[in-house]
């Protein structure tokens, strides 16, 4: 099955100081409704590291690289980033565009 061709997909990187992976993930858990409630998110995932410790991925999905972007500059973001910068010791992001998806029939 081919996955809608405008789904536009963030790929984070959280490097979380270590002792703080608990705290981390309560707090992402608390505040995530800002990015799921914006009428231009599609979903998001957390997902921790099975070979590297302090490390998670986020995923979120987008109806497009416009409306992220507008959501990336807002103000309710930026303070969802400000929550859970205390955290993080380092990160990286990826922005792509879902092409395909073969899903489990």
């Amino acid at each position: 099955m081919t996955a809608p061709s405008k789904v536009f997909r963030v790929l984070l990187r959280a490097e979380i100081k270590p002792d703080l992976e608990q705290d981390f993930e309560r707090t992402w858990l608390a505040i995530g409704s800002v990015v799921t409630d914006h009428p231009a998110n599609l979903g998001q995932w957390l997902m921790k590291s099975e070979e590297e410790d302090g490390l998670y991925f986020i995923i979120s999905d987008w109806v497009d690289e416009p409306r992220f972007r507008l959501f990336e500059q807002s103000d309710q973001h930026l303070e969802h980033r400000k929550r859970l910068h205390p955290f993080r010791s380092g990160g990286a992001m990826w922005t792509t565009t879902v092409t395909h998806a073969l899903e489990k029939r």
